[in-house]
């Protein structure tokens, strides 16, 4: 009588031990997946602000600002900032502050451009402080998306002919004395963007 009841308790104990395991590995399918489904998210809220950042950009460097022109620019300017608001919603705050500090450095410039425009007179390039903001941006996009090497390299000119330098400049940070930011420089002096 006793061994029946024994293997009843061990049948028992058993199918309980079973589905606790079976629970928890369902349990970490389930948190992998919504830590798929979230990174995707951020991937797709970071490459519509890119997009929406690379047209504004494409446009101030290609196209002459005439008048009328300058609706267009508010326009790309606008999606720039819904994209950085969808970036806000899904991603970490230190991505969020990156996206916003170049959007913000994005529309002042833009503003400006818009404000100068005239008939004659072509639509510059990012400023230096433009491409600093939109690397920072970058690479806190990089660490957002799970990357965790060594932060992109930016030269300030584009050399076709530069393959891997033979010895390639270490980076340091200086602070600056007026500002709480902080400059980037190589060892031969080279500004970095």
């Amino acid at each position: 009588m006793v061994l029946p009841l024994a293997g009843v308790v061990i049948g028992a104990c058993g199918t309980l031990l079973g589905q606790h395991l079976a629970l928890r590995v369902d349990a970490r399918r389930e948190a992998a997946q919504r830590a798929s489904e979230q990174r995707a998210e951020r991937k797709d809220a970071i490459i519509g602000f890119l997009s929406a950042t690379e047209r504004v950009e494409q446009y101030r460097g290609q196209l002459a600002l005439v008048p009328g022109h300058g609706q267009e620019l508010i326009e790309l300017m606008h999606a720039v900032w819904l994209a950085k608001k969808i970036i806000e919603l899904v991603s970490s705050g230190t991505l969020a502050q990156a996206a916003h500090d170049y959007t913000r450095e994005l529309n002042r410039a833009s503003q400006e451009l818009r404000q100068a425009a005239d008939a004659t007179s072509r639509s510059p390039g990012l400023s230096a402080r433009e491409r600093q903001l939109r690397a920072e941006f970058m690479e806190a996009a990089r660490r957002e998306l799970g990357y965790a090497g060594e932060p992109l390299l930016r030269r300030a000119s584009a050399d076709p002919d530069m393959s891997e330098p033979a010895n390639p400049p270490t980076l340091r940070v200086e602070a600056a004395e007026e500002s709480t930011s902080a400059l980037v420089t190589t060892d031969n002096e080279d500004s970095v963007t």
